[in-house]
């Protein structure tokens, strides 16, 4: 690897991570917010806000966003990926303060029509497109905060807001506290038989950080994996799914400790309020506004579309598996925690592929240098590690981008390993956000978080095809953050992005990693050096179609009972997901499974009435991978991409900037092919 010794890059704005202090947090935060608040008063009680210009008015105000980033973008993240009592205390602590600042900047009528004087002003006529766009975003954003309420009506808008921003965060505390009071710790080897060295070794290790002898088995993503997938153990596996099922919620071993269904209903009627009191019929009604689709009804269609085609090879699918199951053990009251482990069996019957025996191919380093080459052939950019910059953690590392001339243009943090003071799933972040001011040019900084198991026992940590899938997915979403080139920090980057847009790049980029030639670059055994063999690759290309079926229908399910939660009034979560399950899935899972308790993405992340997004923007990539292929990987195609998809960010309407790439709008079929769903389509 490519490793920098000297800094390479102006790192004076990046966050101290060695010296930032929980306890300062406080009085840090209400300096910058005091200092926002005396720079507002005076921007809006001079002339400025009467003649406003970019550079007197719109500049400013970045400023003020900025110095507020550079104190509070690095709790919120810590929060995330260093949950400690220390820093979660800092951040709840804080967060009402940064809630209540945003509803005072967004309710601020004296600033509102600053930005209207500045519409109308013979300025305007002068801007760029991407300054009219922000001009006309932010206008739309303050009618979505509540600008134009009544007097009367904003007082109790603004208290929903602030409720939010508590309860959501509360809900992600729930679950991350939920899988760490959770341990099964098993002293018999026996009973993990079928389970992976690597799962165990894990295991061990756990518990041996505990002070225990043993196996200790837990909730974390990968640890629950190691059970589902290779327990043969069948009772181990149910318990380990009930623990799983029941997170969160009043089920399960710790039911009601940390139960998110109050939490649940009363965001869900919070939404309810908001979205009615700026007149729209349901929140799903209200985020659209920022979005490519045009309405839940089409959204829903299009959802119920990939239901019809997906159900006669789901329901094949699940038919293939049952009869596995009765066939090698005699199984005939198949249950969902059959599902994973018979799927790696069937899987491993029909393709000689589990992730045992793909996991050798894909060393974590070898995998980043592979990704980091591929990166390197598309956009002519190269990455090199870069030390001497602080983190959060012994695991993180940090990369320098550079354009074809050498200079740097940005810089990622990697942090790849399971923790348990780290929430789960994977991610990208904005650090710092691309601008260019009258003196400088700032260069855009994400972070980029997985939960993989950490090396074990002297060995490299060992990647699943799937995880490779991941890593790559959240590197192209940190590739829209760094190779911008818009000026303008309100929509550089993936900022102003269509959220149902935005999983575009990330998923684009996991096509990559079935390709030969991009094998080529990583996929080696980490033991013997032999390359990942073409006879594995044919499997891992036909593994990709295995399950796609019941896959699609399991992310339409969670998609439209996200849909139908924030489109109707008073929704009774239990009915609507049984009723959703019911329409779409082939294998309800039981009446006490208590999912929606730990679905994050829409209780406590970005994704409320937008968990479609997933597919819609499935539909793009394939789309748009299918553009490289279709040319047989020309060069130009790859630059092409470069400069809308992953240039323009938020600078222009989404569908204008995939119509520039495309040529025109993404139609499902590209999809299809490459789930194996065109047969069932046409037929």
């Amino acid at each position: 690897m490519n490793t920098l010794r000297q800094p390479a890059f102006d790192t004076c704005l990046l966050p101290d991570f060695a010296h930032l202090d929980p306890a300062q947090v406080g009085d840090r935060l209400e300096a910058v917010l005091a200092e926002n608040r005396a720079r507002l008063d005076t921007l809006l009680n001079g002339p400025v806000a009467r003649a406003p210009t970019w550079e007197s008015f719109v500049e400013p105000l970045t400023d003020m966003d900025e110095r507020l980033s550079r104190v509070w973008g690095p709790v919120g993240h810590l929060f995330s990926v260093t949950s400690t009592p220390e820093w979660r205390g800092a951040y709840n602590a804080g967060l009402p303060k940064v809630t209540e600042y945003g509803l005072e900047m967004s309710l601020n009528e004296a600033l509102f029509h600053a930005w209207q004087r500045l519409a109308t002003s013979p300025a305007h006529a002068t801007f760029s497109a991407t300054r009219k766009k922000i001009v006309a975003d932010t206008l739309r954003d303050f009618r979505l905060s509540g600008i134009a309420l009544p007097a009367a009506d904003k007082p109790r808008f603004k208290a929903i807001s602030m409720r939010l921003s508590e309860i959501q965060s509360t809900f992600e505390e729930h679950l991350i506290d939920a899988v760490k009071a959770y341990g099964k710790l098993v002293t018999n080897e026996a009973e993990l038989a079928g389970m992976t060295a690597q799962g165990k070794t894990a295991a061990a290790e756990k518990a041996q950080a505990k002070g225990q002898g043993g196996w200790l088995l837990t909730l974390d993503y990968p640890g629950y994996l190691a059970v589902a997938a290779h327990a043969d153990n069948r009772a181990l596996r149910r318990e380990l799914y009930e623990a799983y099922a029941t997170r969160a919620s009043e089920r399960g071993p710790n039911g009601g400790a940390f139960d998110n269904t109050p939490l649940m209903n009363e965001i869900l009627a919070l939404r309810q309020e908001e979205a009615a009191l700026l007149g729209f019929a349901n929140f799903a009604e209200l985020a659209l506004q920022t979005r490519m689709a045009d309405s839940a009804q089409e959204i829903e269609a299009f959802l119920l579309d990939l239901a019809r085609r997906a159900r006669p090879r789901a329901e094949a699918e699940l038919t293939e598996l049952q009869g596995f199951a009765r066939e090698r053990d005699g199984i005939t009251d198949f249950a969902p925690w059959d599902v994973t482990y018979y799927a790696e069996k069937l899987r491993e019957r029909k393709f000689g592929l589990s992730d045992e025996t793909l996991r050798p191919y894909f060393p974590v380093t070898q995998v980043i240098d592979g990704l980091f080459a591929l990166t390197h052939r598309l956009y002519g950019v190269t990455v090199a590690r870069v030390d001497g910059i602080g983190a959060w953690h012994p695991d993180v590392t940090t990369y320098v981008v550079r354009a074809e001339g050498g200079e740097p243009i940005g810089l990622f943090y990697v942090d790849l390993y399971a923790r348990d003071d780290k929430r789960g799933g994977a991610w990208m972040d904005e650090c710092i956000g691309r601008r260019r001011t009258a003196h400088s040019l700032q260069k855009p900084v994400s972070y980029l978080t997985c939960n993989f198991a950490p090396p074990v026992a002297g060995h490299p940590a060992l990647l699943t095809h799937d995880e490779v899938l991941t890593l790559f997915h959240e590197f192209g979403h940190s590739l829209q953050h760094l190779l911008t080139r818009v000026d303008e920090a309100e929509v550089s980057g993936i900022r102003g992005v269509a959220w149902d847009a935005v999983e575009l790049p990330s998923q684009f980029m996991e096509n990559w990693a079935y390709e030969r030639d991009t094998l080529n670059l990583f996929a080696r055994h980490w033991q013997t050096g032999a390359p990942l063999p073409d006879t594995l690759l044919e499997k891992l290309k036909e593994d990709r179609r295995f399950g796609a079926g019941l896959a699609t229908l399991r992310q339409v399910e969670f998609a439209l009972f996200d849909l139908r939660l924030h489109t109707r009034k008073s929704p009774d979560i239990d009915a609507v997901l049984n009723e959703t399950r019911r329409e779409v899935s082939v294998f309800p899972p039981p009446d006490w499974n208590r999912f929606p308790c730990s679905f994050s993405h829409i209780f406590a992340g970005g994704y409320a009435a937008g968990y479609y997004s997933y597919k819609w923007a499935e539909v793009l990539s394939a789309d748009a991978f299918a553009a490289f292929t279709e040319s047989r990987f020309d060069p130009e195609v790859a630059h092409r991409f470069r400069d809308t998809i992953l240039a323009e960010g938020g600078a222009r309407d989404a569908k204008e900037v995939y119509r520039t790439f495309r040529g025109r709008d993404a139609t499902v079929d590209a999809l299809l092919k490459q789930d194996g769903l065109v047969a069932e389509a046409e037929g």
